[in-house]
């Protein structure tokens, strides 16, 4: 997860923006701030999504063969 400075940072620079231009630097650390947020979401959502196991009524595992692939190269 990223920093709360990081996400603060983000946030003022997304605000600088829309009220006045931002310098090639500011653009540049923006960008880079984004991917790290979207990296940090993704690893989140693939998180959750291995922690999961899928029952059916009748009590078998139907967890997509993607997702146990997942945890298996997760677990290594």
């Amino acid at each position: 997860m990223l920093t709360k400075e990081k996400l603060e940072r983000i946030n003022y620079l997304a605000k600088k923006a829309k009220s006045e231009t931002l310098t090639q630097e500011e653009k540049q650390e923006q960008q880079n701030l984004r991917q790290q947020y979207l990296q940090s979401i993704r690893q989140s959502f693939t998180n959750q999504i291995t922690s999961v196991t899928v029952i059916d009524p009748e009590g078998n595992d139907v967890t997509p063969d993607k997702v146990k692939q997942i945890k298996r190269n997760r677990d290594k």
